[in-house]
């Protein structure tokens, strides 16, 4: 690929990245009113249905995303991804209509069929981005997933003043547009000698987590992955319904709160991460990024009072020195002709953290969070996503420590 195709395709994905998180952004804040309006604004109820909610996208994305990914490898990714903004764009029209919990729910399964976006477009920096240049090139895209949190989540508070229902209608027409560009963009990566006959053995969700074990330094670091994933779902399914009972935030307060995250996520990402990660290495970076975000997660859980909460996000945002390291790390040890896998069995366990860390978040916020709980504890979730953390770097310094030791 010549270097104008290549830097329009790079555009085209930077600009899918960044419509997709202002998408998912933009309906974080209103879906726990939207379904605490069918219950009717009960805390309790509300906390155990967008758990559910939230999991329930994650098992489809668990079982479809292997698939996805390995018809990546044998169609390429342009199809795959304008699938994915095709469904997306399906799903948050049915939502935004739907007239009962059933047809919300009903959306999130369209969403999680096809929520392939993000993985293909890894697999496609992979493909056209040299090994020593994709810490950058991952940097660079969180930078932008962490852009999309600056506009996505306070344009979703604005939106949802305005009509819980709006947001989801925007993000289809967003996702609609993003498809119509891309057509006329976006090239295929993978050049026909690099793709793959597809294996159904291969593209289901057991088989493609069983395909990480073939790379030694793969199969070491997805139980870090995971329990990284786990962290992030359990703080991110608690956030709005946490800050609006425990500091009584208002949906506008709640976007403002991820506007901030996504800034400095974005700084982190798209600046720290090209000095930090070339100087320190990526197997020290991905250590320090673990530690911020073990850290962090434990001040947030000690935050009794909202400006606390947003003084402590700076130290979390750090974490984000973890995801480009780790993922260029990966890509290194396998064939361009598995990327997709590779990519697919990551969003597999992506998915499996989103099944259980939503539960196990809205449980604990549940079981502690209210003032007649027996044990009152608010800050419960995020001590659990601190300790999970915890696991996943103990797991990470072991790995790297065995690599010293069998290379010596």
């Amino acid at each position: 690929m010549s270097n104008a195709p290549r830097r329009a395709a790079l555009a085209f994905i930077l600009v899918t990245l960044l419509l997709d998180t202002r998408g998912l952004g933009l309906i974080i804040p209103v879906v726990p009113r939207l379904i605490g309006s069918f219950v009717h604004d009960d805390l309790e109820t509300a906390s155990h249905y967008y758990g559910a909610l939230v999991s329930l996208f994650a098992v489809m994305q668990f079982i479809f995303a292997p698939v996805l990914g390995a018809l990546s490898d044998r169609f390429g990714r342009r199809p795959i991804i304008f699938l994915s903004l095709c469904g997306y764009a399906i799903a948050n029209l049915a939502s935004g209509l739907a007239p009962s919990l059933f047809w919300l729910f009903a959306g999130r399964v369209v969403a999680g069929i096809t929520a392939a976006s993000f993985s293909a477009a890894n697999a496609y920096i992979a493909d056209v981005t040299p090994p020593n240049e994709r810490a950058k090139a991952y940097g660079i895209m969180g930078a932008v997933f962490g852009l999309g949190f600056i506009l996505g989540p306070a344009l979703g508070g604005l939106l949802g003043d305005v009509g819980l229902r709006v947001p989801f209608f925007v993000v289809a027409a967003l996702n609609t547009l993003n498809l119509v560009y891309g057509i006329f963009v976006l090239p295929e990566s993978v050049a026909p000698e690099n793709r793959r006959a597809f294996s159904l053995a291969r593209a289901n969700a057991i088989g493609s987590l069983r395909a990480l074990g073939r790379h030694r330094i793969v199969l070491g670091l997805s139980g870090t992955m995971l329990c990284s994933f786990l962290a992030q779902w359990i703080l991110q399914a608690v956030w709005t319904l946490y800050t609006q009972a425990r500091y009584d935030w208002s949906l506008r307060m709640v976007g403002i709160s991820f506007m901030v995250v996504g800034f400095a996520m974005a700084i982190v990402q798209g600046g720290l991460v090209r000095v930090v990660v070339p100087r320190m290495g990526e197997p020290r970076a991905l250590v320090l990024g673990l530690s911020m975000n073990i850290v962090g997660n434990v001040l947030f859980g000690l935050a009794d009072r909202g400006w606390l909460l947003l003084s402590f996000l700076p130290v979390v945002a750090l974490g984000g020195l973890a995801a480009p390291a780790v993922q260029a790390i990966l890509t290194r040890e396998v064939p361009a002709s598995e990327q997709g896998e590779l990519q697919g069995a990551q969003s597999s366990l992506q998915g499996l953290a989103a099944i259980v860390g939503p539960l196990i978040g809205t449980y604990l916020l549940a079981r502690f969070g209210p003032q007649t709980a027996t044990i009152h504890l608010p800050g419960a979730p995020f001590f659990a996503a601190a300790a999970i953390n915890i696991v996943g770097l103990a797991l990470a310094v072991r790995l790297f420590r065995s690599r010293v030791s069998s290379t010596a």
